[in-house]
């Protein structure tokens, strides 16, 4: 019994033994890995510092991340934006926030003839949706055929119209005066000027903005969709009519 006793305890030493080198072993390792990072990190600063390109790519990346930073809340709308911001409801204007913008959104109404008042009384009315059969539909801006342009949802808030580019977008509906979705000039002024304004505000590129059917592939609006070489002259309007 004895020297069953004296073989348990010698077991029980040696497990001691090996979990103290193994934790020896693992703090060798922590160290060994700090050191080398220290090594890594230490090389990464004398290179930023010593090479004038790298610091050129190094500073301009930290321009670019703070100059993209905007606070969306500190926007006010310019005269020329007729505000009718429709009343919090769960099918149009759900009152989500909005916490960054990474595109604007280009749409048509798709109901020929119709104004820019109609839409937004459209959006409002809504609210006033019962039972099961609901849709929930709404867009920050909408565009009349005489170039009126109305807010309808606040642009620290999401809009229903692009589906799961909802929460990072920005949507511009736009009236047209029949079936094909082409614009009245007035609509294609206005189109040009507010979201030109939109993409200085919120400091996007010209790049950044879409069609629906880029979202989706659903052909809206569609006179950009069966024009392609007329949604490249818009991006090129956009872009010269960015305001200094």
């Amino acid at each position: 019994m004895e020297e069953k006793e004296q073989e348990r305890r010698r077991q029980i030493m040696r497990k001691r033994v090996i979990q103290r080198r193994r934790r020896v072993r693992r703090l060798r390792l922590s160290i060994a890995g700090l050191f080398i990072f220290a090594i890594l990190f230490g090389g990464c600063i004398l290179l930023v510092k010593n090479s004038p390109k790298t610091k050129e790519v190094f500073a301009g990346g930290m321009v670019a991340f703070w100059e993209k930073s905007v606070d969306i809340s500190a926007i006010v709308m310019p005269l020329w934006v007729e505000e009718r911001i429709i009343e919090e409801n769960p099918y149009s204007r759900p009152g989500t926030p909005l916490d960054e913008i990474n595109g604007i959104v280009i749409h048509y109404v798709g109901n020929a003839n119709t104004t820019a008042e109609g839409n937004n009384s459209y959006f409002a009315g809504l609210a006033d949706q019962s039972g099961t059969d609901t849709i929930s539909v709404s867009s920050h801006f909408v565009i009349g055929m005489d170039g009126t342009v109305i807010q309808n949802v606040p642009i620290t808030e999401i809009a229903y119209c692009s589906n799961e580019r909802n929460e990072d977008t920005i949507s511009i509906e736009t009236c047209h005066p029949d079936d094909t979705g082409e614009f009245t000039a007035e609509t294609y002024e206005s189109l040009v000027k507010l979201t030109s304004w939109l993409v200085k505000e919120l400091n996007l590129e010209p790049d950044d903005v879409i069609r629906h059917y880029d979202v989706t592939g659903k052909a809206c609006p569609k006179y950009f969709v069966d024009n392609e070489d007329a949604w490249l002259k818009f991006k090129e309007d956009v872009a010269a009519a960015l305001p200094e």
